[in-house]
Formats: C-alpha cells, structure tokens, sequence
C-alpha cells in the first residue's frame, strides 16, 4: 500500500473514531487510535501513517513522535476540507 493509501485510510478511522468540531475538522487522542482494534490490523506503522500525514499537513498534533503510553491523551486533528472541495 502507498502512502497516499494509507492517509486516506487514517482519515477515514479518525472521522470513524474522532468527534466533529463545529469548523469541520475531526478530533481524537492518539491513545483511541493506538488501542483501536481495526487501526491495529490496519496500520503496521501507525506513528509512521500519523508523521506522513502531519508532513502533507492532513492532520495536526503537538510534537513530533507519539509514543503509547506516554503521548495518549495528545489531540490529533483532522484538517477540514477547504470549502472549493466540498462542493
């Protein structure tokens, strides 16, 4: 799977598993994603998908690298589609 692939399967577990905020964009800890049964057998690298989309400025979060345990209740958000996209 390419890294294209693998983003657009990430935004579609955090839209899944993350809460809708008022501006579009999603939210939800690193530590759901981690713990999340289909995210493990999706992902075999999930902190390698997260840093990907981060780069491509698909999501945000606070730091570089998340570490479970330690980096569990960091907020990731998934960007909102600019309005020209949505239509």
């Amino acid at each position: 799977m390419n890294v294209e692939e693998e983003v657009g399967r990430l935004k579609d577990e955090i839209k899944r598993l993350g809460t809708i905020q008022s501006d579009g964009s999603y939210k939800v800890t690193f530590g759901v994603l981690f713990n999340d049964d289909r995210c493990a057998n999706i992902f075999e690298a999930l902190v390698g998908t997260l840093r990907a989309a981060k780069k491509r400025k698909v999501l945000s979060y606070d730091g570089e690298l998340l570490l479970q345990g330690v980096h569990d209740n960091v907020e990731i958000t998934l960007m909102p589609l600019p309005p020209a996209a949505t239509s």
